[in-house]
Formats: C-alpha cells, sequence, structure tokens
C-alpha cells in the first residue's frame, strides 16, 4: 500500500523526477522545483508524493517528508472557490513514474485528495486530462469522477512564446 506524504517547500525535489514525466516542458529538476516553490506555492499550489510501501521490500520505502527518497508518483493541487463549482480542489498534476504504475499510486493521490477535500468542506474536486490519456481516465472514472465538461484554450497572448519568469510554453495540451 502506497504512503502519501505532503512535500512542502524543502522538499519539493523529491517530487521532481515523476513530475518531469507529465512536464518536461519546464525543463530541469532545478527548474521545477524553483518554479514550484518561488511561483506556484505562493498561489496556494500544494504537492503531494506517494511512495512505496516500506513493508514491502521489494520497493523503495519512504514513510515521512524527512526522507530523502523519490516520490513513485505526485500529485499538485490548489483549494479555490469558483461561482460556478463553490469552494473545490482543482487538481493541476497527477503522474506516476512509469516503473511504478499499477501499484496504487494515483488511487492512494486520489484517495488523499478527497479525504483532504471532506476536510476543507470542498463541495467538488476538479482535473482536466488530455484526450489522449486513456489510462489515466479509466483511473478517473474508476473513483467516481465524470465527464462533465470540455476545456477550450486560446493561445498566442505572450508574443515571445514565453509565460512567467522566463518558462517555456507548454507543448502538449491539457494535464495527467
Amino acid at each position: 500500500m502506497p504512503t502519501v506524504v505532503e512535500l512542502g517547500p524543502g522538499h519539493t525535489a523529491r517530487g521532481a523526477r515523476a513530475m518531469l514525466e507529465l512536464r518536461p516542458h519546464v525543463g530541469s529538476a532545478d527548474d521545477l522545483v524553483r518554479l514550484i516553490d518561488e511561483v506556484q506555492r505562493p498561489q496556494g499550489y500544494r504537492l503531494l508524493g506517494s511512495f512505496d510501501d516500506a513493508a514491502d521490500p521489494a520497493h523503495t520505502a519512504a514513510t515521512d517528508a524527512s526522507d530523502a527518497t523519490e516520490a513513485a508518483a505526485v500529485a499538485g493541487f490548489v483549494v479555490g472557490d469558483k461561482l460556478a463549482w463553490g469552494r473545490h480542489i482543482y487538481i493541476d498534476d497527477l503522474v506516476t513514474r512509469p516503473e511504478h504504475r499499477g501499484r496504487g499510486h494515483a488511487k492512494a493521490l486520489l484517495d488523499w485528495v478527497a479525504a483532504e477535500a471532506r476536510r476543507l468542506g470542498c463541495a467538488q474536486v476538479h482535473l482536466d486530462s488530455a484526450t489522449f490519456r486513456h489510462d489515466a481516465h479509466r483511473r478517473y472514472l474508476t473513483a467516481g469522477y465524470r465527464i462533465t465538461s470540455f476545456h477550450f484554450v486560446a493561445d498566442g497572448f505572450v508574443a515571445d512564446g514565453f509565460v512567467g519568469e522566463g518558462e517555456a510554453r507548454p507543448a502538449q495540451d491539457g494535464a495527467g
């Protein structure tokens, strides 16, 4: 059974390898850590790591955020309030490293987020997923998520092709 912990500032690097599976356009692990800790966290972004269970000797153990091991999977999310959704959690990022898939990490992360949504009084949890990520869609549907809308994007508002502080615009569409 995977162990999920919230990765606070100073521990973001533990999730970098997994996050770069989903967001390779960010660049290096150092770039990712800087972007999350300096840009996204001040906007309310929170990061979770899922680690293989210490009880299984075949897997690398990690039981708390002070352990130096890398996450097998990560989820990044924000808590918000919208007229359409009320108080909610929006999952920006959810990904499992390929060699750790099929071990329950995505389910463990989604369960943790659901418990946090209940704790915070959120009415809903939302996420977007790229249309080609069929395995992820099966996981979300199995977890009780519904497909409720289309997500539209208009590009071209930054003339130099960069967003934020020198961050490249994503090459792919959609989240994990």
